[in-house]
């Protein structure tokens, strides 16, 4: 496969309308999502927590790099301009490292990679209810 899934441009998309129903879509219906601030949980669980901690926010596609040995496993680079909920920028570059259904038209698990170090402080906060 050598054009980017057209899954993976829906779900930015529906990343930068904060979407939770939009960015659902783009999944199984037991999709999961492995996150480094929220854990693993179910995609249905982990976008509206996301989004509650969100402002607007915005992503800029890098790569998409597809495994030649099987191309439902893609790996994405993009930056995530993330602004959490009481305004604070929390920008950071993120591979998320995507399994794609049999079909390739839904996302099984998503794995979310960046280094959390320079916003953690600031997303406990909001996540926390101070901000």
């Amino acid at each position: 496969m050598s054009a980017t899934p057209a899954v993976l441009h829906r779900y930015l998309a529906a990343l930068d309308a904060g979407s939770v129903d939009d960015v659902l879509a783009c999944f199984a219906p037991a999709g999961e999502v492995a996150s480094p601030l929220y854990g693993t949980m179910p995609a249905a669980r982990f976008y509206p927590d996301l989004f509650a901690d969100s402002a607007p926010s915005s992503t800029e596609l890098r790569r998409v790099y597809v495994d030649p040995a099987d191309d439902r496993e893609v790996a994405l680079a993009f930056h995530y301009a993330w602004v959490l909920g009481d305004g604070t920028p929390a920008p950071f570059d993120v591979v998320d490292l995507v399994t794609l259904t049999d079909d390739r038209e839904r996302i099984a698990r998503l794995t979310i990679c960046y280094d959390t170090a320079p916003l953690r402080s600031s997303w406990q906060r909001v996540a926390n209810g101070a901000g």
